[in-house]
């Protein structure tokens, strides 16, 4: 955080007067009707009306505004500008003040927070975006009561909710009160989660306990640079731990990209964060009892990519980029990957096949040889859990050589991690669809949308290896004392691996079980995948009648 934003958060803790506008209120004139009540003209009552709404767009008055662009930073209102479609916004609640300053002049009309709702790409959407222009943006009654007002009407629409934060936190002055307006956004956060949408882009400051609304939101989306997120910032961090970190370090945007996966997606400037946003909504339903949209397609479903049936390597210790799987795939290569830079192990994000939005989960093998493990597994876990909320279908390319062993994985509770993403992968009544690219060891086989957790369809490459563990593994522990007492080892565990290959590091095993619904072409890949979202589009599955699952968390 800047010494310009802490200033400004420091003064939000004492009441300043308005610091003036441009465009004063006038006074109502007073003129007597026929029975001698003074009462004002229409039109001067219209011009009353002019000056608040002008007053309002303000919020903490001109001075502040030019603080902000100093800073690099956009209004909450020029925000809104860019993230809605145009002139599409519609604002509620803009004459709400403080409480106790009812009548006050010198109230800021808003109390630092912008609401109402608006559409992006023709759908519609509730927003709020939080002024740093007034107080700080920090949070209090009256202006919580604006941000739940807007999420009670978007769970009644059934409409997502998009929070653009930029706040220094409660409104001390107001003491416990602003506290429990946390709390009643905090409840609306999670009353809603599964049920709409909600995306949280923040774009300034977000400290305390205002991090756990964004932390229940289904997205978030950082500024590099100019946004933040702690629960203690970095001064009382230095005084209890004695550790001197900045506010960059301690909560940016790269930090909770690459280091706690707290945020989805980093973009470098506000306008790219926007558009992300709006990019994101795109994948998505209005609601949990809504189909996502549907485009029509541009790409045809019959398009077959040569390019596939060359990109895995014939040494099969050999890495390869599943980037290069996924984008001659899906439709025009677009493809939305979430959280890119975190858990780098394991690709989730967006696409569509044949104008349908799909949700992928992919190993990586060029990291970790796309091994599960702690991050991995619970960042794949949420996506499917996202995607199975709000009726996106699955497509999980495969190629994972188990869960990712050792002693720090082991303390950390690989298990419990592990089992997060089994348990989403069961839970999730979606159209699941598995493709196996090359490997699928042990209880990794299992847990990525095999057959036997409800995958319902299951295709394998000619390159697919299904087994318990790899072939060398399989050969030390089968064949130890045959190795031991050949004349040459490493030319009798060479044999053994050779002829363990041939017999069991294929898909055809599992093909005669019925584990895998057909062996295909790589460059039939996506012609299968679309027959068989098209096949799978009215699927009905339930889960048995409980309160919710006890997931391992």
């Amino acid at each position: 955080m800047t010494q310009l934003e802490a200033d400004d958060v420091m003064e939000s803790t004492t009441p300043r007067p308005y610091d003036g506008h441009p465009v004063p209120v006038p006074a109502l004139s007073l003129r007597k009707d026929t029975t001698g009540v003074h009462v004002p003209t229409n039109e001067e009552r219209t011009a009353r009306l002019e000056a608040m709404r002008e007053r309002a767009r303000l919020g903490g008055g001109q001075v502040r505004i030019d603080q902000q662009h100093a800073r690099g930073k956009l209004t909450a209102r020029e925000r809104l500008e860019l993230l809605l479609d145009l002139e599409s916004f519609v604002e509620l609640d803009a004459f709400v003040t403080a409480r106790g300053t009812d009548g006050d002049d010198d109230a800021i009309l808003g109390d630092g927070v912008v609401t109402g709702h608006g559409t992006i790409d023709g759908r519609n959407v509730f927003v709020f975006s939080q002024d740093f222009t007034v107080f700080g943006g920090s949070l209090s009654e009256a202006y919580a009561a604006k941000i739940c007002k807007v999420m009670d009407l978007a769970l009644k629409v059934g409409a997502p909710i998009i929070g653009l934060n930029d706040s220094g936190g409660a409104r001390i002055q107001e003491g416990v009160v602003s506290l429990g307006g946390y709390a009643d956004i905090f409840l609306r956060n999670t009353l809603a989660s599964g049920v709409v949408p909600q995306l949280s882009v923040v774009m300034g400051p977000c400290a305390g306990g205002a991090v756990y609304s964004p932390a229940i939101t289904d997205f978030t989306v950082m500024v590099e640079g100019t946004s933040y997120m702690f629960v203690t910032g970095p001064g009382v961090v230095k005084a209890v731990t004695h550790e001197d970190v900045d506010a960059e370090r301690l909560g940016g945007a790269l930090t909770h990209t690459t280091r706690s996966g707290v945020a989805h997606i980093a973009a470098p400037d506000e306008a790219s964060a926007l558009s992300t946003t709006r990019r994101i909504l795109s994948f998505l339903p209005q609601n949990n009892l809504a189909d996502p949209p549907r485009r029509a397609a541009t790409d045809s479903g019959t398009r077959r990519d040569k390019r596939l049936d060359r990109v895995i390597p014939d040494d099969s210790s050999q890495p390869y980029d599943m980037h290069d799987v996924i984008g001659p795939i899906v439709d025009d290569a677009d493809f939305l990957e979430i959280q890119p830079r975190w858990a780098q192990n394991v690709i989730v994000g967006f696409a569509r096949l044949g104008g349908r939005s799909v949700g992928i989960v992919a190993q990586q093998p060029a990291v970790l040889a796309g091994a599960l493990d702690i991050n991995a597994s619970t960042k794949a876990a949420r996506f499917v859990r996202t995607c199975d909320c709000f009726n996106i279908p699955l497509v999980s390319f495969v190629d994972v050589p188990g869960f990712l062993p050792g002693v720090d994985q082991e303390d950390g509770g690989i298990i419990r991690h592990g089992a997060k993403l089994l348990f989403a992968y069961c839970e999730a009544t979606v159209p699941k669809l598995t493709v196996i690219t090359r490997k699928a060891y042990g209880g990794a086989y299992d847990v990525m949308s095999s057959k036997h957790i409800r995958g319902d369809m299951n295709f394998a490459w000619p390159t697919a290896e299904i087994a318990v563990m790899g072939p060398a593994g399989a050969v030390n522990v089968i064949h130890r004392e045959e190795i031991d007492a050949a004349a040459d080892a490493d030319a009798e565990r060479s044999r053994l691996v050779s002829e363990y290959e041939e017999r069991f590091a294929n898909p055809y095993i599992a093909a005669s079980r019925g584990y895998v619904d057909d062996v295909i072409l790589p460059s039939e890949t996506r012609r299968r995948l679309i027959g068989a979202l098209e096949l799978l589009a009215d699927k009905r599955d339930t889960n048995p009648p409980k309160k919710h699952g006890n997931i391992p968390l």
